[in-house]
């Protein structure tokens, strides 16, 4: 099997639909959730679980993995899915997010230039990457050592990790940026969008023997609507070395106030016929947007990284089981969640795990919110399908945007 994508249902406003993405390791029933496993593995979890919980899919990080334990490794072990015996279909973003980000030092605040009015650089952290036409040089987070991708490393580095679905390097900015910088790093985007499709045509020739691995495109353009719908139209539209992407990433920095509002630009401008990527986006309220504007797939660390300080998700919201009021709560986080925290463990017992530093906990915590996340998602995929996905995201978000 290569890759293929087709639309099964369309929603009653015309962007929202559900779909099937077909790739050499499995299926993914769309929309869908796609837990992230940033160094071959979902934090806190076994494979096994995570299957278990309903993910179709995981998504693993370049740069991480070309650091360690290096991209030829995973090649030489058969590919990332067998090197972490997951049997499914795998995503690795481009790496460009992570090697963007040594350039700011904090968080996820990205400033390549360094010359805003505030510095938006962590004023205790140095710089680590900077910027060129032809890529980006960075010093590892690691040990200082220097390194350098382009558009054809992380092309290669992608390729030897063996992932179904790969993306392409991008230059990311921030909201902080003007938009004159914005229009010359998606003009840089751009070029460097036609450096990924002819490395990766020249590597799928010489690595025939390998399973076909799908090229997404990643657009940009921060908060302009003209600059997103521009990205959508020169990506959806490229054609290099004989060949197109396979089908989109939504990146960048977003609003989130205005993640539908800048979703459904870019989804208006795409080829109808491939899927589409939300980079980065996790939370149920941001899911429902995306769903609704047209994103087919969706990963996210927040489920994973949440759950590590003990915040939970429930029907009526998320909250931290660490508190002090759940200390005798012998309830489920959410009755009527079927995953197995909630089928065997209290509120009282967790805040207990996390209380006492038990590694148990972020255990627990952590099947609990990737389960509860790919539901919903799964849930939306059901009510588009019997037409009811406005009347599902009301009910949903009118009862989670209480207080629990």
């Amino acid at each position: 099997m290569s890759f293929d994508f087709q639309i099964s249902t369309r929603g009653e406003n015309g962007r929202a639909r559900t779909g099937l993405i077909k790739t050499p390791h499995g299926e993914i029933k769309t929309p869908a959730f796609i837990p992230v496993g940033t160094k071959a593995t979902v934090k806190s979890t076994l494979p096994d679980s995570i299957a278990s919980l309903g993910a179709q899919a995981v998504l693993a990080n370049a740069y991480h993995l070309y650091l360690q334990p290096g991209s030829a490794t995973l090649d030489s072990a058969g590919g990332l899915g067998k090197f972490m015996n997951w049997n499914g279909p795998t995503f690795t973003d481009s790496g460009g997010f992570q090697v963007m980000s040594l350039g700011a030092g904090f968080k996820k605040v990205i400033d390549m230039q360094g010359d805003s009015p505030d510095e938006m650089i962590s004023s205790n952290k140095e710089r680590l990457a900077e910027v060129d036409e032809e890529g980006v040089t960075f010093k590892s987070h690691l040990d200082g050592s220097i390194h350098r991708f382009t558009p054809e490393i992380s092309m290669q580095v992608q390729h030897e990790i063996g992932a179904d679905i790969i993306f392409a390097f991008d230059e990311l900015t921030t909201l902080y940026h003007d938009k004159r910088y914005q229009e010359e790093s998606l003009e840089r985007t751009r070029r460097w969008a036609i450096r990924c499709l002819d490395e990766h045509k020249r590597l799928t020739i010489e690595r025939k023997d390998h399973p076909y691995q799908a090229l997404f495109g990643v657009l940009q353009g921060a908060h302009y609507e003209d600059l997103r719908r521009k990205a959508a139209r020169d990506l959806g539209e490229m054609s290099s070395s004989g060949i197109t992407f396979d089908g989109f990433g939504i990146g960048g920095a977003i609003e989130k106030s205005r993640l539908g509002e800048i979703v459904g630009w870019v989804v208006d401008e795409l080829p109808e016929s491939k899927p589409r990527h939300l980079l980065g986006i996790g939370e149920p309220t941001d899911l429902f947007e995306g769903v609704e504007n047209g994103a087919d797939t969706f990963d996210c660390v927040a489920p994973t990284r949440e759950a590590r300080t003990s915040a939970v998700y429930s029907n009526s919201g998320r909250f931290n089981v660490s508190g002090g009021s759940y200390r005798k709560d012998f309830n489920p986080i959410e009755s009527s969640c079927e995953c197995y925290t909630c089928k065997n463990y209290s509120r009282a017992y967790l805040n207990h795990l996390f209380r006492s530093k038990e590694i148990l906990g972020p255990t627990l915590a952590t099947i609990h919110n990737v389960h509860f996340i790919v539901n919903l998602v799964s849930q939306m995929r059901s009510a588009i399908e019997a037409d009811e996905f406005k009347e599902f995201k009301d009910a949903f978000l009118g009862n989670y945007s209480r207080s629990n």
